[in-house]
């Protein structure tokens, strides 16, 4: 049962969630031409009366350029201040999960994107941990990802994310917890949701951007925060033989945060993971406002 915070946006206004409705005939549902963001607020811990935002002005270019490929002039300095207000009328006090949505609203039955009205909304959610903290199981999906000259990987396309649906369920229905999906080339991608980061001999590597993963925000901050912390940081192909024998692997997202995977098909890790656990503690201390070497990452939105 989700606990949806009582105010969304939608239709240029924002009304009780329960109001915020769209017709079953709406475009979007039957086509997938919609594209969402995904951020995480919290209460600042030294401050109750002001919420945390982290890399709100990345999260809302993401989704403006997301937009674009939906042929919808959305400016992302719009979404920032749609998003600003709704925390503020929402005034949560709990950490929270804000879903902005841009979609196609026309009641029209042809695939398209030219002449068909657009439409954007906000609504959020209590949310705490998304997946254990204490780390996942994985199984290599029979599910690929997709490819960028089929599918506009560099956007969050709602439609797209019918492959993590299945991938997400195998996972789970073959009594795992999460799926890592392999690319077209036979590299390993991205889990269903998350980027997927490993540790070998003390290197932080990740796959790049040319094995179709998602430009996650996450992903961008971890590889940003260990090149300060002195840990060398490498973007390339992954095998997926490479994942059976890493010594630390870990799932990273908005609401994954920083998941390490415990086991691999029939592979098992070490509890020990100093690299994983130095970068979750440092990230969550970022998100908390509490290294002021971050704080343009951290965006305060009072509530007074």
């Amino acid at each position: 049962m989700h606990n949806f915070l009582p105010t969304a946006y939608f239709q240029n206004k924002f009304v009780p969630f329960g109001e915020a409705n769209i017709s079953i005939a709406t475009h979007a549902l039957h086509y997938g031409t919609g594209a969402f963001g995904g951020l995480r607020g919290i209460p600042d811990p030294q401050n109750p009366r002001q919420i945390l935002l982290f890399r709100l002005d990345r999260h809302c270019q993401r989704l403006s350029q997301s937009a674009r490929f939906l042929h919808f002039d959305l400016s992302a300095d719009k979404i920032q201040q749609v998003i600003t207000d709704f925390v503020k009328k929402n005034s949560p006090d709990k950490s929270f999960y804000i879903r902005p949505f841009i979609y196609t609203s026309d009641l029209g039955i042809a695939p398209r994107l030219h002449n068909v009205e657009k439409d954007f909304f906000v609504y959020g959610l209590e949310l705490g941990d998304y997946l254990s903290p204490d780390g996942v199981s994985c199984r290599i999906s029979s599910w690929y990802r997709q490819e960028d000259r089929s599918l506009p990987l560099r956007g969050k396309i709602s439609g797209a994310y019918i492959t993590s649906s299945l991938a997400k369920t195998e996972a789970v229905e073959s009594g795992f917890d999460e799926s890592i999906l392999m690319n077209s080339q036979g590299k390993v991608s991205e889990a269903s949701g998350m980027n997927i980061f490993m540790v070998r001999r003390g290197k932080l590597i990740t796959p790049g951007f040319d094995q179709d993963v998602l430009e996650g925000i996450t992903r961008d901050s971890i590889i940003t925060l260990a090149r300060d912390l002195g840990i060398e940081v490498v973007e390339r192909p992954v095998d997926k033989s490479e994942l059976f024998i890493a010594d630390e692997v870990f799932l990273s997202g908005t609401a994954a945060r920083i998941t390490p995977i415990s086991r691999i098909e029939n592979y098992k890790y070490s509890t020990h993971r100093p690299v994983t656990d130095q970068l979750r503690e440092a990230l969550t201390a970022i998100t908390e406002n509490r290294d002021r070497r971050y704080q343009d990452w951290v965006f305060t939105i009072p509530l007074d």
